[in-house]
């Protein structure tokens, strides 16, 4: 899934990006950092049958890799070894995360994977808060994912199509709770942007003795190449930028508010550009859902 929506943040953008972007609502910065990310994953979807759904998404860390590590030049920081190991750790979670979650939308309609994957962070919510929102909202959420796999299951998706879909999207819901613990260390020791770059890059060298093979097809191809970065680029590195205009302009608890947009931005960014409209028992638990994630946020300062 999508890095843009978790709670561990480093600081600020430059400058230069904050003064236009003052003058943007926070809320529609949040906004078109969704329709962004899920953006990047619609045109994603249209590569699967080139490439398939793991190596596109390979490829996404990667080239996301790259223009990081490009803007950001992170070896002029001075890194400790626990500094590297937990960036490292943090991208190897972030990669298998956005893989597995690639193999999901390869079987599920967008919306109803989005939706499913937040059980992740609502589980650390509910494991580490302390009011009864917070446990509230996990058997909220799992009234929401049940209702969204009984639709699945039973709806034109060929049931066995339908489960290895609904199995990966609840690995990148663990993957994604992993992020969020393995995150917020990188953001709390000072790595910020920097962290996630060499994360990705040691996401992208795991991995690559799965994928590397691709390099054949992929560079010689410069309009698939072009279309890769554009996925790398809307749904790695654009999102997570504004996610930080956002964030210093609001508190931790509004923003997680916010992020209970997501599921209903997938479902209109799917119905849209993927033609996949949802049925009324999937809204019902898009619905669910979203308000399990508003939950986890009340009350938070």
């Amino acid at each position: 899934m999508p890095d843009a929506t978790s709670p561990a943040r480093p600081g600020p953008p430059p400058s230069a990006a904050r003064g236009a972007a003052d003058r943007v609502p926070a809320p529609l910065l949040f906004v078109a950092s969704g329709l962004t990310l899920y953006l990047g994953a619609a045109v994603a979807v249209g590569l699967f049958g080139t490439l398939g759904a793991p190596t596109v998404s390979w490829w996404r860390i990667l080239l996301a890799a790259v223009v990081l590590v490009a803007w950001r030049r992170p070896w002029r920081r001075r890194w400790t070894r626990q500094d590297l190991v937990g960036a490292g750790l943090f991208g190897v979670a972030l990669a298998a995360m956005n893989i597995v979650f690639y193999v999901a939308i390869d079987h599920l309609p967008l919306g109803v994977a989005v939706a499913i994957e937040f059980t992740g962070p609502i589980a650390v919510a509910a494991i580490t808060g302390r009011g009864w929102r917070e446990r509230g909202a996990i058997v909220v959420a799992a009234a929401g994912v049940v209702l969204l796999a009984g639709v699945t299951l039973e709806g034109d998706l060929a049931r066995g199509d339908a489960i290895v879909g609904l199995v990966a999207v609840l690995g990148a819901a663990a993957c994604w709770a992993g992020y969020i613990v393995l995150g917020k260390r990188v953001a709390g020791g000072g790595a910020g942007i920097d962290g996630l770059a060499v994360g990705m890059v040691t996401g992208a060298v795991v991995f690559a003795p799965f994928f590397a093979t691709s390099v054949t097809t992929v560079v010689p191809d410069l309009r698939l190449l072009g279309f890769l970065l554009v996925v790398a680029v809307c749904s790695s590195v654009v999102p997570y930028v504004l996610d930080q205009l956002v964030l210093r302009r609001i508190g931790t608890a509004t923003f997680s508010v916010l992020l209970a947009l997501l599921p209903a931005t997938a479902t209109v960014v799917g119905a849209v550009v993927l033609g996949q409209l949802p049925s009324w028992p999937e809204i019902a638990g898009l619905v669910l859902v979203s308000g399990a994630i508003a939950m986890t946020a009340t009350g938070r300062e």
